[in-house]
């Protein structure tokens, strides 16, 4: 027997009006609509994709992807929803880094860069290079007096996409210390990471449109970690699975975290960091510049010392060479240009599946001066 839409939305949990919006969008047909009336009638063996997409709703997923999942086996629908909360998670991670940072901006614990002891100055070098499978390279890797970036594009257009993201950062116009090197007493640090969070949306708008009106390209993205050198701080911005490391003190720190549905349940306990290594998901990004929302990144500054050693790098890297062969080669190799070269060269030993980028700078006293 069939129900009447008041009676289904009564049953259901869903009012009429979101019901008429549901049978528009082709989520929740109606079983028969009256021709005369057009009144809808609904078989009671709905009730249960009703009330999935009512649980859904209340979850804050999108009406495009609840038809997507309704319409996956169980099973699937169980890992596509453990996704979207994932990526949520992701974001709302971001929002509390920038809160954070608003609320110590507000409290003037961090509304100015000054520049004490020393000055510093950073010596850099920047490779990136096919590997031996992929027969292009999609990597953008770049160094130079301020700017250190790593980017790793991926789908059609993933090279224009990488190398789009890092060039918005190359056309940030800050103040002319910035720019030299040197910090002044006068460059906000609000001011400098707004500066950062703008060019990555001008880079996010870089990617979208790559696709073109016609969508000729689908699917166009990159990753990007990009530190920008004011002379006594390091500003990050971070968003994928590239990352960047410090070296400091002779031990090796990770400083980013990567945003993939791995490294989520990896922090939620869900699995060890052991078995996010071969999960089949590992490469499953939650957030990435490719021209959609999700495309917040972490931004945060680094108090520099003289001897610190900082190294970028896209997965080509880290997911070949292991965290011990890393750091060997970062506090023995003094030039950061061999530094970079023996890296990439372990990548390869180790089958070089991808294209792997890396950028490595050093802190040093002004009087050694920027070199590469």
């Amino acid at each position: 027997m069939l129900l009447t839409i008041g009676e289904f939305g009564h049953a259901s949990g869903l009012s009429p009006k979101a019901l008429r919006l549901y049978d528009e969008l082709g989520l929740l047909p109606p079983a028969r609509v009256d021709p005369l009336t057009g009144y809808r009638f609904y078989d009671p063996a709905q009730l249960e994709r009703a009330g999935l997409v009512a649980w859904l709703r209340r979850l804050g997923m999108p009406l495009a992807r609840i038809r997507v999942v309704c319409d996956l086996a169980p099973a699937a629908a169980a890992e596509a929803v453990a996704a979207f909360w994932a990526q949520v998670e992701s974001d709302t991670d971001a929002r509390r880094d920038l809160a954070t940072f608003l609320v110590d901006h507000l409290s003037r614990k961090d509304t100015v860069m000054e520049r004490t002891g020393a000055a510093l100055a950073i010596r850099y070098a920047a490779l990136t290079d096919t590997g031996l499978i992929r027969e292009s390279n999609q990597d953008a890797a770049y160094a130079d007096a301020r700017l250190l970036a790593v980017a790793d594009g991926f789908g059609a257009g993933g090279a224009p996409a990488s190398a789009a993201a890092i060039d918005a950062l190359k056309r940030l116009d800050l103040a002319d210390s910035t720019r030299t090197g040197t910090t002044s007493p006068g460059v906000p640090a609000g001011g400098l990471l707004n500066a950062l969070e703008n060019a990555v949306q001008e880079a996010n708008e870089a990617v979208r449109g790559l696709a073109g009106p016609d969508g000729a390209l689908q699917g166009p993205g990159t990753t990007l970690t990009a530190m920008l050198w004011t002379g006594s701080q390091l500003a990050l911005v971070h968003i994928g699975d590239s990352r960047a490391y410090l070296l400091r003190g002779g031990e090796l720190f990770q400083i980013t975290h990567d945003h993939t549905l791995v490294q989520s349940m990896v922090d939620d306990g869900r699995i060890s960091a052991g078995e996010a290594a071969s999960h089949p998901q590992r490469m499953l990004l939650l957030r990435a510049l490719d021209g959609g929302d999700a495309s917040t990144a972490d931004l945060r500054l680094h108090d520099a010392l003289p001897g610190d050693r900082y190294l970028l790098c896209s997965d080509g890297l880290t997911t070949v060479v292991p965290g011990p062969e890393i750091q060997r080669v970062l506090a023995s190799v003094t030039d950061p240009e061999q530094a970079v070269r023996e890296l990439i060269a372990l990548a390869n030993a180790g089958g070089g599946p991808d294209n792997v980028s890396c950028a490595v700078a050093d802190v040093v006293e002004a009087a050694a001066g920027p070199a590469r």
